[in-house]
């Protein structure tokens, strides 16, 4: 099992339990976090954005061109912004830590 770390817009962190090769998104879906993912994982949205930890983001593969298209309509996307379906995880990212952006709203939860 890999360990990942949400730290929460209010400050509050939830530890969630991910197995290789799960995204990002789904864990932090079944978490119960505000990670909508409105495409389904297909990179046609940036509802699922996430922003790393600096000590973590030069460690996970680099961002597609198209990727980096969807983040740049993300609200809140920093340099250190990812899409988080786009982040499959594998050994090495246990203790992986991302931050949730401010902004972060799950329609799919009203």
């Amino acid at each position: 099992m890999i360990r990942i770390c949400f730290q929460m817009a209010d400050g509050q962190s939830l530890d969630a339990q991910a197995s290789v090769g799960d995204s990002l998104l789904t864990v932090g879906q079944a978490a119960g976090l505000p990670l909508e993912g409105t495409c389904e994982g297909q990179m046609a949205c940036s509802t699922c954005h996430v922003i790393v930890d600096p000590d973590w983001f030069a460690k996970l593969t680099q961002a597609s061109e198209d990727e980096e298209d969807m983040i740049d309509l993300a609200a809140g996307a920093t340099r250190y912004s990812r899409l988080s379906c786009q982040i499959t995880l594998d050994e090495s990212m246990d203790g992986l830590t991302v931050r949730l952006p401010v902004e972060s709203h799950n329609m799919q939860g009203r």
